[in-house]
């Protein structure tokens, strides 16, 4: 009695548990009824009807990451070179995904290649290295439009490495050897034409500022020269105005006699110093008729003040 309790027991347990089906999130599970396709079941929980239904095809809808394996391309050039990559993609369609193809991934793979075997057979070795970024927007275009009857999406592509020949890459790394020396030599020259330029720089305006500086040297001693004649003669027109004041008051001319008196021997003395030969004059005796012609002489220059 009880066995086949227990039997009945096991029976609605298992049914139970092939009736419903939890679906995690991002997920996508196909469900066939009688061979036929029925529904997508969505992330939760979905309910199928036990030996009637089933799952026939699971998808998880988040981004996935697919190696494109290296494969030899050949270049414009006919030089070859091993490329591989990795192409990013999605399912947004699970149904297309299931009947559009029988295994999308591989399918993917395969366009990849082919697309950029096609691709690098429109540059030169040059250009490869140069427009990574123009191939993975033609790879992507073109796996793109094909993907669309799978329910595929393409994210984008990303070439992992270009490897060319070693007899490639020997002359490759002479070239960049041969440029490295020649940008150094175009470094060092223009260093030198600068150091040039800043020298003659330098002396032209070390020249600028020494004649600026003697300019100024000299006009300071013209103006001080000026000014020193300028006090000179304003020194002298003082003195002349005290000597004719004195002149003016009482004993001023005999004092004048005097000066020129003594003036008029102390030269005559000094004329006897300075050399053998002295020419006198013939009243030179007559000291008293000299200081008298001399004074004369002053005042006549009074009067014609």
């Amino acid at each position: 009695m009880m066995t086949p309790l227990l039997v009945l027991l096991v029976l609605v347990v298992l049914t139970i548990l092939m009736t419903v089906k939890v679906i995690p999130q991002q997920s996508a599970y196909i469900m066939e009824r009688l061979g036929k396709f029925y529904a997508v079941l969505q992330p939760g929980i979905n309910f199928i009807i036990p030996f009637f239904d089933r799952i026939a095809y699971k998808y998880t809808l988040k981004e996935t990451a697919v190696d494109i394996p290296e494969q030899i391309c050949i270049t414009r050039d006919n030089v070859q070179v091993r490329m591989d990559g990795v192409i990013f993609i999605q399912v947004i369609d699970p149904k297309k995904a299931a009947y559009g193809i029988a295994d999308y991934t591989f399918a993917v793979i395969q366009l990849a290649q082919t697309t950029m075997r096609s691709e690098i057979g429109k540059l030169d070795l040059d250009k490869t290295f140069e427009e990574r970024m123009t191939i993975n927007r033609a790879v992507v275009q073109s796996i793109d439009d094909a993907a669309i009857g799978w329910g595929v999406k393409v994210l984008r592509y990303e070439i992992k490495n270009i490897t060319p020949p070693q007899s490639v890459l020997i002359a490759m790394e002479k070239q960049m050897q041969a440029e490295r020396e020649r940008r150094a030599v175009i470094l060092q020259s223009d260093g030198e034409k600068q150091a040039a330029i800043n020298v003659a720089e330098g002396q032209k305006q070390k020249a600028v500022l020494e004649s600026e500086g003697l300019r100024l040297r000299q006009i300071n001693e013209a103006e001080g020269e000026a000014a020193a004649l300028k006090s000179v003669a304003e020194a002298t027109a003082e003195s002349i105005k005290m000597v004719a004041a004195a002149i003016q008051t009482e004993g001023g001319m005999e004092a004048v006699q005097l000066k020129v008196a003594d003036n008029y021997v102390e030269q005559f003395g000094k004329l006897a110093k300075a050399g053998n030969t002295m020419i006198l004059p013939a009243n030179f005796a007559d000291m008293g008729a000299m200081i008298a012609a001399a004074m004369s002489i002053v005042k006549s220059s009074e009067q014609k003040k």
